[in-house]
């Protein structure tokens, strides 16, 4: 296992919504046999309401400052040595805050997804609020790329198959 792991075992997934970071994680962490997180829903839960609902009501900047402060509360464990893989939110990478939030406490991976199949798998989800507008879809695509790409390792995901995601993530990892 490479030395960041062992240090402060936390995998952080980040990269654009649709990505696959919620489904990796999930089979990532049944493969190491690590707990997973996904912030969205840790944010659900602290917040008691939806993050279209906090979109909605507060706006970005707010939840913004909220998904920070959930962020920290999800891997806190991780520097006291106890593993995690967690998914964060397609923006929560690009705030500068949550970077240093997670450096030195694990590894992130950008799941490197194209465009056309992001917009495929949310295309019907009413959820995301940053997913209405197609154009504003494509832009904020394109402006996330270079903050995703501060990430520790890259790992394509032009593949709907999971676990084939996975097998090119472990020899990363080990």
């Amino acid at each position: 296992m490479i030395l960041p792991l062992k240090n402060t075992p936390g995998i952080y997934l980040v990269g654009f919504m649709g990505c696959g970071k919620s489904t990796v994680g999930r089979s990532l962490a049944a493969a190491l046999g690590w707990p997973f997180q996904d912030l969205d829903a840790v944010i659900e839960t602290r917040e008691q309401t939806t993050i279209s609902q906090l979109f909605a009501e507060h706006g970005e900047a707010e939840f913004r400052r909220r998904e920070s402060a959930a962020l920290r509360q999800a891997m806190a464990q991780v520097p006291q040595g106890r593993p995690l893989v967690l998914a964060l939110g397609g923006g929560a990478y690009g705030v500068e805050e949550n970077r240093q939030t997670l450096a030195g406490h694990g590894v992130s991976l950008w799941i490197d997804c194209p465009l056309e199949r992001c917009r495929e798998r949310v295309a019907k989800e009413r959820h995301r609020p940053l997913a209405r507008d197609p154009e504003a879809f494509a832009k904020l695509y394109e402006a996330r790329r270079p903050l995703y790409a501060l990430a520790d390792f890259r790992i394509d995901a032009d593949t709907d198959d999971d676990s084939e995601t996975v097998r090119r993530i472990l020899p990363l990892l080990l």
